[in-house]
């Protein structure tokens, strides 16, 4: 793994960390407890759960972005970001809208939030690419 990817995992990682708490942490927390009946008792054990989808999903949207990183800017991070955070988003939140009881409200919001989410990883991982040197460098 160079230098170039590992810098990428690691700023998504803390990216998508920071936007994590600030989304559900505090943005989402009062929707949470309205609906406190739905999540598991033992939701907070598992939470390590949650930590590492982030490492696994920091680590493969870098490696994508890295196999066709063109260095076209921010604007090809925030593409990137809105074509993945579609795809990631839209799944998650209508998805879990079709199996729970959830209101459509908070899918919706989970969908913008999530594609928010992914936009700014996109730009702070284009960033993180441009701001190291590519060459000689293998992925």
């Amino acid at each position: 793994m160079n230098k170039r990817l590992l810098i990428g995992i690691v700023a998504v990682f803390i990216t998508m960390e920071l936007l994590n708490f600030l989304i559900h942490g505090l943005i989402l927390s009062a929707t949470y407890q309205s609906l406190s009946n739905l999540w598991r008792p033992d939701m907070n054990d598992k939470m390590w759960v949650i930590h590492l989808n982030t490492v696994i999903s920091a680590y493969f949207f870098t490696f994508i972005f890295s196999k066709g990183y063109e260095g076209k800017g921010i604007a090809e991070g925030a593409r990137y970001g809105f074509y993945i955070g579609f795809w990631m988003a839209s799944a998650m939140a209508y998805g879990t809208y079709a199996m729970i009881a959830i209101p459509y409200s908070l899918a919706l919001q989970w969908f913008i939030f999530g594609l928010i989410e992914y936009v700014v990883a996109g730009i702070v991982l284009a960033r993180m690419f441009a701001s190291q040197p590519k060459t000689g460098l293998k992925s």
